[in-house]
């Protein structure tokens, strides 16, 4: 059995606090490796390297950093198949998402090469006699990342990329469940020219947290999460006094209209309700058809194609739609949720409990499901299922369906499907959900826009990547200049007035 180790000031670190946790194979339910889970120490020996280390590299000019990132992002090509096949194994996804997971890493990457143009200030000639003012963006310092399980690539590229391009360090704390891509992408950016110190890989449970949380040094944390832990370390951080931005649960509605493309709706249906097991922030888990003959429109088509999914371990290739969630106790949780919605009177279209794949009975599998009749006081519509559970609420009106978006406590994505501009017009402008999908049932932005929901999905002023990034790593510091040859005689006692 491997035992992993943290990734500490460019060498693999056996962890000294004595306590591990198991990294499972979710296809066949096996203990596969071990990960050290840090204290209050090892984390203060990361910081320390990451002090020294962010000096140098601060000093760096950007275009020279941005240049490592270049490097970096060819190693990624490079090495795409072991990321991808690496992330696979731990997570359970199919190896095209798998490499998918990695390229919107990646993507980011390369946007941040933009950072000699991302970091210019402003400059004011003569803002009054001999004066002149300007801005200038520059690095936190020790920034950090706590990132989740289900995108063990994409997640740490949208934190750490931004963060190292303005010339910051980084300590990154990975989901204990898969930790190691994260490895593996520390050591590609080192090999890619990034000194020694700069990205550190941590691995740890809460006590690793709460290290982070309360560490004088680190000046920034990022997280990404379930919704009551975003509110706890957005709270614990502030209070410490760091800027942190989290984003937390979600629970995507799709908007179907009468006029919409039946099998265009239930294809993106498909792909975003099942994707991944469902194990994504931005999966559609909510299906609201407007009016009752589109609601069997639709699931006429729809569950056939739910019927036909076909599930397995990573490893069967191009075979397989989606794979198994990623523990056994996220299984049981799904398991109790779809229980829950039939004993509240859900109508279980699609049954999948009694799904069972041969040589794998010990995998963390669950069957895709699908509800109709779904009302907003069950759990099912209530609660992030984070699973192959897709609920479907039917509306009677267009008001009706903008209503259930907006009334729900998570705001991170929506889709509408519809033929009409003026309907998806009103839809983008009116819902208060933070990404939004026109015929486009994932609405994840590319790398030059921002990423973040509204409402219990996020917490912070930032969203992740494109130019909010460069802002949430950077302070500005203005200067205002005067050179002794406009310089007055005697002193001023009133705040100046640049006349």
């Amino acid at each position: 059995m491997q035992e992993l180790t943290h990734y500490i000031n460019g060498e693999h670190v056996k962890g000294t606090s004595g306590r591990f946790a198991d990294v499972y194979n979710p296809a066949t339910g096996e203990i596969q490796a071990t990960v050290p889970l840090a204290n209050a120490a090892e984390m203060d020996k990361a910081v320390s390297f990451a002090v020294t280390a962010q000096q140098s590299w601060a000093a760096v000019n950007p275009q020279r950093r941005a240049r490592v990132l270049m490097k970096f992002v060819d190693l990624l090509n490079r090495d795409m198949d072991k990321l991808a096949e690496a992330l696979s194994r731990e997570h359970g996804k199919t190896i095209p998402d798998a490499k998918g997971d990695v390229i919107r890493g990646l993507e980011v990457v390369e946007y941040c090469i933009g950072a000699p143009q991302l970091l210019k200030g402003e400059y004011t000639d003569s803002a009054g006699p001999g004066i002149d003012m300007y801005s200038m963006r520059q690095a936190l310092g020790v920034t950090a990342g706590i990132t989740p399980f289900n995108f063990p690539a994409m997640i740490p590229m949208w934190m750490f990329a931004p963060a190292i391009a303005c010339g910051n360090a980084f300590i990154l704390k990975p989901s204990e469940r898969d930790p190691s891509v994260p490895l593996m992408l520390a050591k590609l950016f080192e090999e890619a020219g990034l000194p020694k110190g700069v990205l550190q890989v941590v691995n740890g449970d809460k006590e690793a947290v709460d290290a982070i949380l309360y560490h004088d040094v680190i000046q920034s944390i990022g997280f990404v999460g379930s919704t009551p832990i975003a509110e706890y370390i957005y709270a614990t951080g502030c209070a410490n006094g760091k800027r942190v931005q989290c984003f937390g649960g979600a629970k995507n509605h799709m908007i179907i209209m009468p006029d919409a493309d039946m099998d265009q709706a239930a294809d993106a249906l498909l792909g975003a309700g099942y994707g991944a097991a469902g194990e994504r922030c931005m999966a559609i888990s909510v299906a609201v058809p407007v009016g009752e003959d589109t609601a069997d429109r639709l699931l006429e088509k729809l569950i056939p194609r739910v019927e036909a999914l076909k599930v397995g371990p990573y490893t069967s290739g191009n075979d397989v739609d989606y794979g198994p969630v990623v523990t056994a106790a996220a299984k049981a949780n799904i398991e109790r949720l779809v229980q829950t919605g039939l004993d509240q009177g859900a109508k279980l279209v699609v049954d999948g409990r009694n799904f069972n794949l041969q040589g794998y009975e010990d995998g963390f599998f669950v069957g895709a499901h699908l509800f109709d009749n779904v009302t907003k006081d069950m759990d099912i519509y209530k609660y992030e299922i984070f699973g192959p559970v897709l609920s479907t609420v039917r509306a009677q009106s267009y008001e009706e369906a903008l209503g259930l978006a907006m009334d729900h406590e998570y705001g991170n994505g929506t889709a509408i499907f519809t033929r009409d501009g003026d309907t998806a017009r009103d839809f983008a402008n009116r819902v208060n959900v933070g990404m939004i999908g026109i015929n486009v049932p994932i609405p994840v932005p590319l790398a030059y826009h921002t990423f973040g929901g509204w409402k219990k999905s996020v917490f912070g002023d930032l969203n992740q990547h494109g130019p909010d990034a460069f802002k949430f790593y950077t302070r500005t510091k203005t200067v205002t200049a005067r050179w002794p040859s406009g310089l007055k005689e005697g002193s001023e006692f009133s705040i100046p007035i640049m006349e």
